[in-house]
C-alpha cells in the first residue's frame, strides 16, 4: 500500500501564498495552513467528510490518513477489504484494517472528489473521526509544525538547497538535525538523537501525545523499570488491543539536534514499532516549533519554553486518552478511595478527550482525586529545561513582519490559548481565550475552551458560568454538556448532571466514543440503568479489537451487579473481559461481586483473593470478600475482612448496603 487515489493532487491546486525571502535566491511557497486546536495533548483539525465537519487529529506518525470503524459507520461509508497481508502496528501490537473511498473530502478549503482512507485501529476520543497522516503532509515538500501557536504550515521551497529554513528565528539560536530521506513507502520523520552519549534512532510523531523511549533503548542506556528512581507511570495504548506498561525514569543525557536536556526523565515502554527507538511526540511539538525541511532533509527546530517532556502519570484506571499511544482503561471496580459521593474528576483539556468520567471507584461515588486537571501534572516534576548550542551555520536571514506570530484574530487567540491549557499555562491560556470571547462573543466553542482552563485552575465558578455561556449559544454542543455534567458532579449537584448527561446521550451519534464517559458518569451518580444503557452503545458500535472493550464489558458487568439484575449476562461481560485482559485485578473483583449476588460464595472468595493478590487496597474486595465469608459461616476471616474494609474506607458499609450487599 498505500491505497489508491491518495491526496497528492492537493500539492497542485493553487494553494499559495505570497513567498517569504529567507535568504538571497531562496523563496519559501507558502502552499498551506492547516489550523490546529490541542485538546489536551491531541492536534486537532477540521476536515469535512462528503460535507459534514469531521475533526482529525494531525500525526506526523501516521504514514496514510486512516478514519475509526465507528466513524466510518457514523459517515455510513462502505468498508473493502484491504490487501492481503497488509496491517497496523504500533503501541499496544498489531490492528486489522479495511479501506474506503470518501465521496468528498474537504481540507485547506479545497474539495477533493473519490478519496481513500485505511479504516481500523481503536477510538481516539475528543470527537476524533480518524487521523491525518503524511500523505496529507507531504502535499508540499516541507511542513512546519508551530502547535504552540496552533497552525501548520506546508511550504515548497525554492532556491533554498543551502539556506537556513527556520525563518521565524531571527537573531535566535536554533537547532539543527539530520533526517533521513523520505520515500512514498517510509515516508516518517525520522532521525539520530543520543541519549547518555548513545546514538538512537527516533521518530517525530505528532499522534503520540507524550515522547516514549523503547525499554531497548532505555536497557542499552543502563536502565531498566527495576533500575532506582524508575516510577510507573500507568499504561500506555496506542493503535493496537493491549495496553503496555510504562514507567518516567531519569537520564544525565539527551541530545538531540543541538539542544541537550541533562539530567532530565523521559518515559519508557515498549512502542511496537519497528527500528525505532523513540518517539517524539506532541509533548516535544508544544515545547518547539519545527520546521521538517524534507528538500534538504534537515530538521531545524527552537525552544518555547516550559517542559520539553510531559512526564504526567496515568493512573492505572484512567479511559484512553484521546490519540494513539495514549493512556488507556484498566477497568472500573469498587476499591478501597471511597471519595466523598457525587464527586467527578474534571474533564482535561476537552471534554471528550481523554475520557475524563470518573472511574466507579466506589458505587455513588466516583474517581478518586477529584481534583483540577493540574494536579497530576504538579505531581510529576518537569524536566530541566534544553541547553541549546550555538547552531552551525549562518545566521537566519530576516522574515517578513507577519511572521511575528502574535494573534491578530479571535480564532489565533484560542488557537494559541489550547496551547498554553495543553502545557498547564493556564493563566496564559485564560488570557488568550477571554481575548477570544471578547472578539468573537458569539462562539460557543471559545466559551467552552475558556471553562476547562478554568477549571484547570481551580476556579470552578467561572468555569461553571463559561460552560452556561457555551450551551446558551449551543445548546447542542455534546462536549459542553458532558464537561458541564462532569463539574455539576464535582459540585454535589447530581440532578443538574444527571439533566446534563441525558441531553448528551440524547443527542450522542450510537457510534461515539463519549458513550463509555457518560456510562462511567452515570455509575458515579449511582444512575445504573442508563450506565448499562450507555455501555451497550458503546460495546454494540465497536469490534473486541478496541482496546476500551476490556473497560467498557467490565463496567457493565459492575454496573449490573451493583443493581443486582441480569446476573447471567453480567458474569458474561466480567468473563469476556478477563478474556481480552486476564492480568486485570479489577475485573476478578467486579466478577466476584457478581458471584456474590450469585450466592457462589466459594467462587467468589477465590476471585476476591485475586484481586486483593494484585491490589491489596481495594476495601471493595475486602469487603465483597468478608460478607462472602460470613455467609459461609467463616465467622473469623469474614469479620477480619469487614475491618480491613472499614480501615481502608470507613463509609463503606453504608455504600454496600444501599445496593443491599450486607452480611
Amino acid at each position: 500500500m498505500p491505497p489508491r487515489g491518495c491526496l497528492i493532487a492537493f500539492a497542485l491546486l493553487g494553494l499559495t501564498s505570497a513567498p517569504l525571502c529567507v535568504a538571497a535566491g531562496c523563496k519559501l511557497v507558502k502552499r498551506a495552513e492547516l489550523p490546529v486546536t490541542m485538546s489536551g495533548l491531541a492536534p486537532l483539525v477540521h476536515a469535512e467528510i462528503n460535507g459534514t465537519d469531521a475533526l482529525f487529529i494531525a500525526d506526523s506518525g501516521a504514514f496514510f490518513s486512516m478514519l475509526t470503524p465507528a466513524a466510518a459507520a457514523q459517515f455510513k461509508l462502505h468498508l473493502s477489504p484491504a490487501p492481503f497481508g497488509f496491517g497496523l502496528t504500533g503501541v499496544g501490537g498489531e490492528a486489522h484494517v479495511s479501506v474506503t473511498t470518501v465521496a468528498t473530502f474537504t481540507i485547506f478549503g479545497v474539495t477533493i472528489p473519490k478519496v481513500e482512507f485505511i479504516v481500523g485501529g481503536n477510538d481516539l476520543g475528543g470527537g476524533a473521526a480518524g487521523l491525518l497522516g503524511q500523505n496529507v503532509f507531504r502535499l508540499a515538500d516541507d511542513v512546519e509544525y508551530d502547535l504552540a501557536n496552533g497552525i501548520i504550515r506546508l511550504f515548497s521551497p525554492d532556491g533554498c538547497r543551502h539556506a537556513v529554513l527556520a525563518y521565524w528565528a531571527v537573531g535566535r539560536v536554533y537547532s539543527v538535525m539530520d533526517i533521513a530521506r523520505s520515500t512514498p513507502l517510509s515516508p516518517h520523520t525520522a532521525g539520530i538523537a543520543f541519549l547518555n552519549g548513545a546514538r538512537i534512532r527516533v521518530i517525530f510523531d505528532t499522534g503520540s501525545p507524550t515522547s516514549m523511549l523503547t525499554l531497548e533503548a532505555a536497557k542499552r542506556a543502563g536502565v531498566t523499570p527495576q533500575t532506582p528512581g524508575v516510577v510507573a507511570a500507568g499504561p500506555a495504548a496506542g493503535v493496537g488491543r493491549q495496553l503496555v506498561p510504562s514507567w518516567i525514569a531519569p537520564f544525565p543525557s539527551f541530545k538531540i539536534g543541538d539542544e541537550e536536556v541533562r539530567n532530565t526523565r523521559l518515559r519508557i515502554g515498549a512502542s511496537g514499532v519497528r527500528d525505532v527507538d523513540m518517539l517524539i511526540g506532541a509533548d516535544f511539538f508544544l515545547s518547539h516549533r519545527i520546521y521538517v525541511a524534507n528538500s534538504q532533509e534537515k530538521l531545524y527546530f527552537t525552544y518555547n519554553g516550559g517542559p520539553v517532556f510531559n512526564l504526567t502519570a496515568t493512573p492505572a484506571t484512567a479511559n484512553a486518552n484521546a490519540a494513539p499511544n495514549a493512556a488507556a482503561p484498566n477497568g472500573t471496580s469498587p476499591n478501597g478511595a471511597s471519595p466523598a459521593p457525587g464527586a467527578a474528576s474534571p474533564p482535561p483539556n476537552s471534554a471528550a478527550a481523554n475520557a475524563a468520567a470518573p472511574n466507579a471507584a466506589a458505587p455513588n461515588a466516583a474517581a478518586p482525586n477529584a481534583a483540577a486537571p493540574n494536579a497530576a501534572a504538579q505531581a510529576a516534576a518537569a524536566p530541566q529545561s534544553p541547553s541549546p548550542g550555538a547552531a552551525p551555520g549562518s545566521a537566519v536571514a530576516a522574515a517578513p513582519a507577519s511572521s511575528a506570530d502574535q494573534p491578530t484574530d479571535a480564532a489565533a487567540f484560542s488557537r494559541r490559548g489550547t496551547a498554553f491549557a495543553a502545557r498547564h499555562e493556564y493563566r496564559s491560556a485564560i488570557a488568550d481565550l477571554t481575548r477570544a470571547c471578547e472578539l468573537a462573543p458569539g462562539e460557543a466553542s471559545y466559551f467552552y475552551q475558556r471553562a476547562l482552563a478554568y477549571w484547570g485552575d481551580e476556579q470552578p465558578d467561572a468555569a461553571l458560568a463559561d460552560l452556561d455561556q457555551a450551551l446558551k449559544l449551543k445548546p447542542d454542543d455534546v462536549n459542553a454538556l458532558v464537561a458541564r455534567a462532569s463539574l455539576h458532579a464535582h459540585r454535589r449537584e447530581k440532578a443538574a448532571a444527571i439533566a446534563d448527561l441525558d441531553a448528551a446521550s440524547r443527542l450522542a451519534p450510537k457510534e461515539a466514543a463519549l458513550h463509555i464517559q457518560l456510562g462511567d458518569l452515570y455509575l458515579s451518580l449511582d444512575q445504573l440503568p442508563p450506565a448499562v444503557a450507555e455501555y451497550t452503545s458503546w460495546i454494540d458500535s465497536h469490534g473486541r479489537d478496541d482496546v476500551r472493550m476490556p473497560h467498557a464489558l467490565n463496567a457493565r458487568c459492575l454496573t449490573r451487579a451493583l443493581s443486582g439484575q441480569q446476573l447471567d449476562e453480567a458474569l458474561g461481560d466480567c468473563n469476556a473481559a478477563l478474556r481480552l485482559r486476564p492480568q486485570a485485578a479489577a475485573y476478578f473483583g467486579s466478577r466476584g461481586l457478581v458471584e456474590l449476588r450469585r450466592a457462589e460464595y466459594d467462587k467468589a472468595i477465590a476471585d476476591y483473593d485475586r484481586a486483593l493478590a494484585a491490589q491489596h487496597g481495594d476495601a471493595w474486595a475486602y469487603y465483597g470478600r468478608g460478607v462472602a465469608k460470613l455467609r459461609k459461616g467463616l465467622s473469623a476471616g469474614g469479620q477480619a475482612d469487614i475491618a480491613a474494609a472499614a480501615a481502608l474506607a470507613p463509609t463503606i458499609a453504608n455504600e454496600a448496603g444501599k445496593h443491599g450487599i450486607a452480611p
